[in-house]
Order: structure tokens, then sequence, then C-alpha cells
């Protein structure tokens, strides 16, 4: 008695769960890499079904092509995952790098916090300094 080989529907929301954790990407990283909510990518791995549109632009912010995720296999792909995960470029898909020095953006950041603050104290100094006239006037 032959049987025919059951082949299992292919879930691409799995697929793009067991891809995004082999690279390493936490939900929350892809989420803001696409623009949208941790909540979102969520809903999107439980789904079976994902559209092109969708899968184009995950595919893209992972740094793969939608056809590596719409044939994931975790046996036989982890090395090829993890060696271009490893030499991904320095654009999309690298999540693990940053291009600046946070430092220097903080310090940026007050900087330009204590600008604001000395023009509003200024501002505030020349209202004084405006009433103060308006009441001797009178």
């Amino acid at each position: 008695m032959e049987t025919a080989a059951r082949k299992r529907p292919i879930h691409l929301g799995d697929h793009v769960r067991r891809m995004r954790t082999a690279l390493g990407v936490k939900q929350a990283a892809l989420a803001t890499e696409l623009g949208t909510t941790q909540q979102n990518i969520s809903r999107i791995e439980q789904e079976e079904e994902v559209d092109d549109v969708t899968l184009e632009r995950i595919a893209k912010a992972l740094g793969v092509s939608a056809e590596a995720i719409k044939n994931f296999r975790e046996d036989g792909d982890m090395f090829h995952i993890e060696h271009m995960h490893d030499h991904a470029s320095a654009g999309k898909g690298n999540f693990n790098q940053c291009t600046f020095n946070p430092l220097d953006k903080l310090i940026e950041v007050m900087d330009e916090n204590k600008k604001l603050y000395e023009r509003l104290l200024q501002s505030e100094r020349d209202k004084v300094e405006l009433l103060e006239r308006i009441i001797k006037e009178k």
C-alpha cells in the first residue's frame, strides 16, 4: 500500500518568526525597522499567509530575500543565514551596529536644550522689562 507524502502547507508567518529568530532580531527591532508595532509583527508571525508586499518589506528589513523566508528550513539554512548575517552591510538588516556615537547625540541634545532654555529665559526677561515700563508710564 503506497501513500503519497502529504506536504504541510507553508506557514509563512512561522517562517518569518524562525528567520527573524535565527538572525537574532527581536520583534521590537523589526517593528521599528518597518515603522510598525511589535504587536503587529507578532500578529504577522501567527498568520499562515503573508501578502507579498509585506513579505518583501520584512525580507528587506532582515537583509534576506523573500524566497529565503518562503523556503526557510531550519536545518540546512542555518549556516547560510549566519554567514549572511555576519557579512551584512551597514544598511538594512544590520540591527547590531550603531551608526553614531550615543554620547555625542546626548551632548548635542543637551546643548540644544540649553539654547532653548536660554532663549525662553531671555523672552521672559524681555516681558518683565516691558511690563515694568508700562507700569512706570501709568
